[in-house]
C-alpha cells in the first residue's frame, strides 16, 4: 500500500515539471509570434504607403484611365494604384503570418499561406498585364480611328481591334495566375489559327485581285503626294532667295545720293577766312553781310572773329537743294552752334 502512494506521487511530480516545462516552453514562442506579427503589420503599412505613391508618381492610374479600365472602377472607392498596394499590403501580411506561424514549427497553417504567398506575384503579374494591354489597345483604338475615319466602317475597326487585344491580355493574365488554363489556352490558339487561316486564303486567293487594284492607287496617289511635296519644297526656295535677294537690295552700300555723315568744321581763330560768295552745303554762297546766329554780319572777304567763331555741324548731301525746295526725306541740312574752341587762346 505504502509503494502504491509513493509511485502515485512520484507521477503527479513528474507531471507537474511537465507542465511547467511546457508552459516554459511556450512563453517564448508566443512572444515571437507577437512580435512578428507586430514588426510585420508596421511593414505592410510602410509598404503600402510607398507602392501607392510610387504608382501614382509614375502615371499607373492615368494609363488605367487612358485604357477604359479606369470606367469599371468609377463606382468603387479605391483606384488601380489603391488596388496594387492593397495587393503589395496583404502579401506582407500572408508573409508575416507564415513566419509567425513557422515558429511553432510544421503545421497546416504555414502550409496553406506559403501556397497563398506563392500565388500573390503571379496576381500582381497579371494585373500589371491587363493594365498594359488595355493601354495598348486604348492606342490603337484611337491610331485606327484616326487613319480610318473618314470610312464607314472604321470605328467598327477600330472597336474590334481594341477589343481583340484587350481579349490577349485577359488570356495571357489568366494563363499567368494559373486559372482555367485548359480553357484559355485551345481559345488562343484556335483565335490566332483562325487569322492566320483568314490571311492565308484572303492573300492567296481571293483577295489578290482587289489587293492589285488597291496598291496600285495607293502607288498612284503617293507619287502625285510626292510631285505636289517636291514643287511646294522648290517653291520654298525661290521664295526664300527673293527674300535674301531683295534684302541685299534694300541694304546701304553707300549707293549716290546716300546722306553722309556729319561733319564737325571747327572755324577758330586760326582758320581761314570766310569770304563772301563762298559755297556752303547745297551750294548755297554766304554773301557779305549775312548774319550769322547772334546777329554778327560777316563782311565779304574778312575772316570771321574769334569771339563770333562757332562750331558748325554741317550735314551735306550729294546733290544741291535750291532755295523753297522739298528736301529729299532723311536729309537735314539744320545748322547747330556749339561753344567756341578756347583750347587755342
Amino acid at each position: 500500500m505504502s509503494e502504491t502512494v509513493a509511485v502515485r506521487q512520484v507521477d503527479i511530480g513528474a507531471a507537474l515539471t511537465d507542465m511547467w516545462r511546457s508552459v516554459l516552453l511556450f512563453i517564448p514562442k508566443a512572444i515571437a509570434f507577437v512580435a512578428i506579427l507586430v514588426i510585420g503589420w508596421i511593414i505592410a503599412r510602410f509598404v503600402l504607403k510607398i507602392v501607392d505613391r510610387v504608382l501614382e508618381r509614375v502615371g499607373f492610374d492615368r494609363a488605367v484611365e487612358r485604357g477604359g479600365i479606369g470606367r469599371a472602377l468609377e463606382r468603387t472607392r479605391y483606384d488601380a494604384s489603391d488596388i496594387l498596394a492593397r495587393l503589395a499590403y496583404y502579401a506582407v501580411l500572408l508573409l508575416t503570418l507564415q513566419l509567425a506561424f513557422g515558429v511553432w514549427g510544421p503545421n497546416p497553417i504555414s502550409d496553406l499561406i506559403a501556397g497563398v504567398v506563392a500565388w500573390l506575384p503571379r496576381a500582381f503579374i497579371a494585373i500589371v498585364i491587363v493594365v498594359v494591354a488595355a493601354a495598348i489597345a486604348s492606342a490603337a483604338r484611337d491610331l485606327i480611328a484616326g487613319a480610318l475615319g473618314g470610312l464607314s466602317y472604321g470605328r467598327l475597326l477600330a472597336n474590334l481591334a481594341s477589343a481583340f487585344i484587350v481579349a490577349l491580355g485577359v488570356i495571357a493574365a489568366l494563363n499567368q495566375i494559373g486559372i482555367a488554363t485548359t480553357v484559355t489556352t485551345p481559345v488562343l490558339v484556335a483565335v490566332l489559327a483562325t487569322v492566320a487561316g483568314i490571311l492565308i486564303v484572303g492573300v492567296g486567293g481571293g483577295l489578290v485581285k482587289p489587293m492589285q487594284q488597291r496598291w496600285e492607287g495607293w502607288l498612284d496617289r503617293a507619287a502625285a503626294e510626292s510631285q505636289v511635296i517636291r514643287e511646294k519644297a522648290a517653291a520654298y526656295a525661290a521664295g526664300q532667295e527673293d527674300m535674301r535677294r531683295q534684302m541685299a537690295d534694300r541694304a546701304p552700300a553707300g549707293a549716290p545720293g546716300d546722306v553722309e555723315r556729319t561733319q564737325v568744321i571747327p572755324q577758330g581763330a586760326g582758320s581761314p577766312a570766310m569770304s563772301g560768295g563762298q559755297p556752303m552745303t547745297g551750294g548755297q554762297p554766304m554773301t557779305g553781310g549775312q548774319p550769322m546766329s547772334g546777329g554778327q554780319p560777316v563782311a565779304g572777304g574778312q575772316p570771321m572773329s574769334g569771339d563770333a567763331t562757332r562750331s558748325q555741324a554741317v550735314y551735306r548731301s550729294g546733290s544741291a537743294t535750291p532755295p523753297g525746295a522739298e528736301r529729299p526725306a532723311g536729309i537735314d541740312d539744320t545748322q547747330r552752334i556749339m561753344p567756341p574752341d578756347r583750347s587755342d587762346r
